[in-house]
């Protein structure tokens, strides 16, 4: 097992979208409590690996340790521990914002409860009873950041976390992920808006074609 300072260890990571090698062999580490930005082009593995970390994808070849857990035996094993930002909310059309914040409250193993101050914060308070399919793209980015900042995750994935959001509401998302460190959270950023996300991270990892371009291994 890798030392309990990592949050996330990959060896030699493989995974496989059809028979194209989206990962073709990662190799990465991430402490625990630090914020990792992934960066580069459209294609290189970012969203892929964010998904693998989730325990959404398969791994085919390598090994992948999330939170003291070996996702290759059991990739729901930190389902309720992490909370992934994608290009899909992972919300329920049928569902009111305040009801979407509500049952992945309790899916997350918490007790669901009222966060006026997640829905002021995200600009969501008017927004409380509106059924989630109702929601503009800009309003349903915005619910997925609070669904994820209030289950309490030790690890956030985030995937281009800025896209869809006004400058109050990017500012706010930047104070959150600058302060998940000191609130026991672990981050792993990926983006596009380089000189936006290198501010709010302690290390870069860049990918290419499915493989680790730059050192991104963090001491053990």
């Amino acid at each position: 097992m890798e030392a309990v300072s990592n949050a996330v260890s990959l060896r030699s990571v493989v995974c496989l979208l059809g028979r194209f090698p989206a990962l073709a062999g990662v190799d990465l580490r991430v402490r625990r409590r630090e914020v990792v930005l992934l960066s580069g082009p459209n294609g290189a593995g970012k969203s892929t690996l964010l998904r693998v970390l989730a325990g959404l994808l398969p791994v085919h070849r390598g090994e992948v340790e999330v939170l003291g857990a070996d996702l290759r035996s059991d990739r729901r094993a930190v389902r309720r521990r992490l909370a992934l930002v994608g290009h899909d909310t992972f919300c329920y059309d049928d569902l009111t914002v305040a009801e979407n914040l509500r049952f992945a409250a309790r899916a997350a193993g918490r007790p669901a409860r009222p966060a006026p101050e997640v829905l002021a914060r995200f600009g969501l308070s008017g927004l409380a009873d509106v059924r989630h399919g109702r929601l503009s793209a800009g309003q349903r980015r915005r619910l997925s950041l609070a669904v994820a900042f209030d289950r309490d995750a030790e690890l956030l994935l985030l995937d281009e976390p800025h896209a869809g959001l006004d400058d109050a509401h990017r500012a706010e998302l930047d104070l959150l992920i600058a302060a998940a460190p000191g609130e026991g959270r672990t981050v792993v950023l990926a983006s596009h808006e380089l000189e936006r996300a290198r501010a709010l991270a302690d290390r870069e990892v860049r990918l290419e074609a499915g493989v680790v371009r730059e050192p991104a291994g963090a001491p053990a």
